[in-house]
């Protein structure tokens, strides 16, 4: 078997697995726990399928795979969420905020 031969690319043309309904699932729960969520799509990659993150009013967020933008825009239509394409508008600030209250909090001593 050659170097290359090991990791095939799968029917969509990425290294990574396809959505699942573990991955809905995941995202309908934090939609439903959560308040003030929006919903930005990243761009498929050719080592990632294309992302949704989730964004909750406090900056809170998660990130799984969804069938497409077209799938983002069908999640944001079914729970009333604002929908945004990442590399058109970046994340929001919120977000930022969020990961650097968590950094601190990891490096605090116990």
């Amino acid at each position: 078997m050659g170097w290359f031969g090991r990791k095939k690319k799968q029917d969509s043309g990425t290294l990574d697995r396809a959505s699942d309904n573990a991955d809905q699932r995941h995202l309908i729960d934090f939609i439903k726990t959560r308040s003030g969520v929006e919903a930005y799509i990243e761009p498929k990659t050719t080592v990632t399928a294309t992302t949704v993150v989730l964004i909750a009013h406090d900056g809170e967020w998660t990130r799984r795979r969804i069938d497409g933008p077209a799938g983002a825009f069908a999640l944001g239509r079914k729970h009333n969420l604002p929908v945004y394409e990442v590399a058109k508008t970046g994340y929001p600030q919120r977000k930022r905020d969020y990961d650097a209250r968590r950094k601190l909090q990891q490096q605090r001593p116990q």
